[in-house]
């Protein structure tokens, strides 16, 4: 698989993510729109994990700097 997100994108996306479920299980983002959300966290987590953005891929951005891609 393609690697295109730099380490600064996937702390951005982890902090994000975690902010987020925080926010939820705390019920201070209740509803649906807290659902909503936790699922845009877990697609962050999964996504810093693998180092890959597939919506990054269409528009040819990569956030991966002067590293070679793998």
């Amino acid at each position: 698989m393609i690697k295109n997100m730099g380490n600064v994108d996937r702390l951005i996306r982890t902090v994000v993510a975690i902010v987020i479920a925080v926010l939820y299980f705390l019920k201070i983002i209740p509803g649906k729109v807290g659902l909503i959300l936790l699922g845009l966290a877990i697609i962050f987590l999964l996504t810093s994990m693998f180092k890959f953005c597939p919506l990054y891929l269409p528009f040819g951005l990569s956030t991966l700097g002067s590293k070679k891609q793998k």
